[in-house]
């Protein structure tokens, strides 16, 4: 039987998009109103805030985060190049701005130990480029914490213009500067991404390519910090090669490493790691986690103080940070040209990891987001942030994890955070003067711990799906080996083609019947089918375009055991020979030569089938290349007496044949060459022999 299609109306798309134009630009009291409450969601959750229901869980997830905010600020200042005091603007205005825009009632936004990395290899360069000396272990400055005597430390001067006026910039201002320049472009493209909708640039980069970035930039951060580590003094890598080339140096330098340095690395290392792995193990009894990294900090700050490690072992130390608000700064213009291509990778990887950790919380506390105002909030997370000396910033899994953990209900609890950091920039920052780098390089090591787990997962995950680890290993490999903008272009292309070589060869089989059933399936993977007799049956699972045409065609040929090209030559080879011996046996009628043998060695080869059935069920959709095969084997096994029939086709296939003119004109033989089911197929060939 034959299913009657709908008949829908057509749609006139120039109206459609007009009326869609004109209500857009449209401005009434009302739109005003819904458009400010949609970019501001605060003003929809907050005047609903249930405040002896929420309150306690806020403040207290709240100063939890903000007090692991601090360490984790001063550590990460370290990957992004830059003073310590950047990283505590960035943590206090992402979390304000978030709490205005943001969607999601559990992330935390802020700074985040990839996105550090991706502004430091930036920064690293163009200061480079500018002439400074990466050398970040001269001994610091000493002073009593302002603003002024932080910003004379710098020995080095560029010439920067800005507002016309030929100023002088050393490379404390001229880093920063860079930074801001490059969070501000970032932002702006994740603005315009929100404004166009092309949030499903985000599909591209899948759960392998995200964890292979990961793990491959967690590598190359672990490889900077062990200069840290041990106390040596070498050069920052850069360019392509990083992790390596570091390793070199690392390896030639190791004598004269500083046995303050090693000794403190290790016992932090040991106390952190020892703290983690037992709030993992007893989290289920521990109310909120334990502040650790604080802990550390405050300890090591003391001991480095009171013992003069810096003075008299020569210990790196952290230095001065100001305490107060630097006044705001517009980003040079001249420098965001410089990064411009550099803000690309920065704002995709900053979108896709704050969107996909607000969607997986969501679903997991039962509400919704939009990821489009998500891509709006964490873009002026960016831009606003970056007049005011911060820098790129995301959401972090960890932090979020600690932030669900200890109860929170809503942003407020950014807020609370925001405050506390607000506390050390106005009042605690030079207390920190003492604190020894190694410190901060083992906070940063030891909250690699879940990025760098990931290799424990590969066998699993090679048993789950081998083509996803080969993306996860590849992924990685270049994230570390060459850098991690190359290595995320690199996962996302390498993933397209993995997905289109298994298109290319996709599974194919014949189908037995299960028996006194009228189902069908793989007769190489189940036991006991029965096959059909005078029917074969062929399944491609995969949509059939240019690509895999020739792959179609060969498997459905070497299944089927027939070339219907091939046959039909032969064929033709056999009448011809015949013909020619009927020629010679009209005119030598005295003696035949053997014109039986050579007649019995012609004789066309057996066919074991009268019915070709294709089911279809699998192929998603066909191109023009794709409906052409279909006709060029109907074509070819007609010429050979066997009929071909399609089965389980889906509308937009059965379309496609329609215009491809696969069933004639006026599609009447439509029905003996199309069937909802593979069962009716194997019944019309049984009917039609």
């Amino acid at each position: 039987f034959l299913m009657e299609r709908k008949t829908h109306a057509k749609i006139n798309r120039k109206e459609v998009m007009l009326a869609k134009l004109r209500k857009s630009c449209s401005c009434t009291p009302q739109k005003l109103k819904n458009f400010v409450m949609d970019f501001f969601p605060v003003l929809q959750w907050l005047p609903k805030y249930q405040c002896k229901e929420y309150i306690w869980g806020d403040v207290m997830s709240g100063l939890v985060i903000g007090i692991i905010l601090v360490p984790q600020a001063i550590a990460y200042s370290l990957l992004a190049g830059l003073k310590p005091i950047y990283s505590l603007y960035t943590s206090f205005f992402a979390n304000i701005i978030y709490f205005l825009m943001g969607t999601s009632r559990h992330v935390s936004v802020g700074i985040f130990s990839l996105i550090s990395l991706m502004v430091g290899q930036v920064v690293d360069r163009e200061l480079l480029l500018a002439g400074f000396d990466l050398n970040d272990d001269a001994p610091p400055a000493s002073g009593d914490g302002s603003l002024q005597n932080d910003s004379l430390s710098n020995t080095t001067a560029f010439n920067l213009t800005i507002a016309g006026i030929n100023a002088e910039c050393g490379k404390e201002c001229y880093a920063i500067g860079i930074a801001t320049a490059l969070t501000f472009v970032a932002g702006v493209y994740q603005v315009l991404m929100g404004i166009f909708r092309l949030g499903f640039v985000s599909m591209y980069l899948s759960e392998s390519v995200l964890d292979g970035f990961a793990t491959g930039a967690s590598l190359t951060i672990l490889t900077a910090q062990v200069k840290y580590l041990i106390g040596i003094k070498i050069p920052r890598s850069q360019g392509h090669g990083m992790l390596v080339i570091t390793w070199i140096n690392i390896f030639r330098n190791i004598s004269q490493a500083n046995l303050c340095d090693v000794i403190t690395s290790a016992i932090c290392i040991v106390v952190l790691v020892t703290a983690k792995e037992l709030g993992d193990r007893y989290k289920h009894k521990l109310k909120f986690p334990l502040p650790t990294e604080l802990v550390v900090i405050v300890v090591a700050t003391l001991v480095s103080h009171y013992g003069k490690l810096n003075e008299v072992y020569a210990s790196s130390v952290s230095g001065a940070i100001p305490t107060g608000f630097i006044p705001p700064k517009v980003p040079q213009f001249n420098l965001m040209l410089r990064v411009a291509v550099d803000a690309l990778p920065l704002a995709i990887v900053s979108f896709v990891f704050t969107v996909s950790l607000s969607e997986m919380f969501a679903k997991k506390y039962a509400y919704t987001i939009r990821a489009n105002q998500e891509m709006f909030a964490v873009g002026f997370c960016n831009i606003i942030p970056s007049f005011f000396h911060s820098f790129a910033t995301s959401a972090a899994l960890a932090k979020t994890l600690v932030k669900t953990s200890t109860g929170c209900q809503t942003q407020v609890s950014g807020v609370i955070s925001a405050m506390v950091v607000l506390l050390v920039l106005l009042f605690l920052a030079p207390l920190f003067y003492s604190l020894q780098k190694c410190v901060l390089a083992c906070i940063i090591i030891v909250s690699l711990r879940g990025a760098l787990r990931k290799f424990k997962d590969v066998p699993a995950r090679y048993h789950v799906n081998k083509m996803d680890t080969l993306v996860w290993v590849v992924t990685m490999s270049a994230s570390a080996l060459v850098s991690t903008e190359i290595g995320l272009l690199v996962g996302i292309v390498f993933s397209m083609l993995c997905i289109v070589v298994q298109t290319q060869r996709p599974r194919t089989a014949l189908l037995g019947q299960i028996q006194d059933t009228g189902f069908y399936e793989d007769d190489l993977e189940y036991e006991n089918l029965s096959p059909v007799p005078k029917v074969k049956i062929f399944r491609f699972e995969a949509p059939l375009y240019y690509a895999n045409r020739n792959y179609f065609l060969k498997s459905l040929y070497r299944l089927t055991n027939l070339d219907p090209n091939l046959e039909a030559a032969r064929r033709k080879k056999y009448e011809k020979k015949e013909k020619q011996h009927l020629k010679k046996e009209n005119h030598r009628t005295a003696n035949g030569l053997g014109i039986r043998e050579t007649t019995l060695q012609l004789v066309p080869k057996e066919i074991d089938f009268q019915a070709l059935i294709v089911d279809c069920s699998s192929i998603s959709f066909l191109d023009t290349t794709g409906v052409n095969t279909l006709k060029e084997i109907l074509k070819d096994y007609k010429n050979l007496n066997i009929s071909v029939l399609l089965a389980c086709c889906n509308p937009s296939v059965i379309d496609s044949l329609k215009r491809g003119g696969y069933f004639g004109r006026d599609f009447g033989s439509m029905q003996e060459m199309l069937f909802y089911s593979i069962h009716n197929a194997v019944l019309f060939a049984k009917d039609h022999k």
